[in-house]
């Protein structure tokens, strides 16, 4: 059976989770054998796979601005599980029961392996922002740690744990500190496509929050920040381009770690504990049944 997960130009902290957590909770279940995909963490459901695999769903997720293929789940080739909130099970035509919530929920049973020393800020990015911002600069400005989500899983989780409060633009940076309980603050990602996937996995734990705004930390930020409104699409596009760049450069960063520090005083989020233990339960549950299955 083989791990599907994204893989992108750099590893990212969500999808990576796959490689870490799933080899802990299924030992020797995983291999290079295609004839069986497992589909775990990630939104990855719009991605076409092997017609000739068999798919096993175990709480992946559906973005439409990801794709416009939706896949038939309903057939001999799929076994669903769970899936990762109620807007991937309404999608795909499953019942909203089985939109229990991210399977890293289940870092639940393993995270006694880090121990909790909160003390500090934390900021962490989408990993598409780290090359495009300058988030390093913003975060020392704003007297906040950068958590790279492209570094290795169990740094990150390291990390988070340090945290006394973690302002996220990275959904899975939310998802492991509410599931760690590490109040956090959410942000609107700078790119649109990324944002309505929130809410598929908040709206399984009943969590309503608001999304807060946060500052472009580069003259290419702006310009892609601002693509999405016409009336401001010219203006970004000339502040991103030198000279202007190089001239506004210090005042966007200052501005974005401006932003940083009014973040960290908004009130944070963390699920009710009752749901997400009870998702966390449901989720054992399925993982019992998965193993009775599939297990050699």
């Amino acid at each position: 059976m083989r791990l599907q997960y994204f893989q992108g130009q750099r590893p990212n902290f969500g999808d990576e989770l796959n490689t870490w957590l799933w080899p802990q909770l299924l030992p020797g279940f995983f291999d290079d054998d295609p004839s069986i995909l497992f589909l775990g963490i990630g939104s990855i459901l719009g991605f076409q796979c092997s017609p000739a695999a068999k798919k096993v769903v175990f709480g992946a997720g559906y973005v439409p601005t990801y794709s416009d293929y939706v896949p038939d789940v309903h057939g001999p080739g799929w076994d669903v599980f769970f899936v990762r909130g109620p807007r991937t099970a309404r999608a795909l035509g499953l019942p909203d029961s089985l939109g229990i919530g991210d399977a890293a929920i289940l870092l639940r049973v393993l995270h006694g392996q880090f121990p909790r020393k909160p003390r500090q800020i934390g900021f962490m990015p989408h990993w598409e922002s780290l090359p495009r911002g300058n988030w390093r600069r913003a975060c020392a400005l704003a007297g906040i740690r950068l958590i790279d989500p492209t570094a290795p899983v169990a740094s990150v989780l390291a990390d988070i744990l340090g945290c006394k409060l973690l302002i996220a633009e990275a959904m899975h940076g939310a998802i492991v500190a509410d599931t760690l309980r590490v109040p956090w603050v959410p942000v609107l990602p700078i790119d649109h496509a990324h944002r309505d996937k929130w809410f598929d996995w908040a709206e399984a734990l009943c969590l309503d929050f608001k999304q807060h705004r946060l500052w472009p930390s580069s003259p290419a930020e702006v310009g892609f920040a601002t693509r999405y409104r016409p009336w401001l699409s010219s203006v970004g596009v000339g502040i991103s381009k030198w000279p202007l760049s190089r001239l506004s450069q210090p005042l966007i960063v200052y501005a974005a770690a401006e932003r940083l520090a009014a973040l960290a005083k908004e009130e944070p989020c963390l699920s009710a504990d009752p749901l997400l233990e009870s998702a966390c339960e449901q989720m054992l549950e399925k993982l019992g049944r998965f193993k009775a299955m599939y297990g050699k």
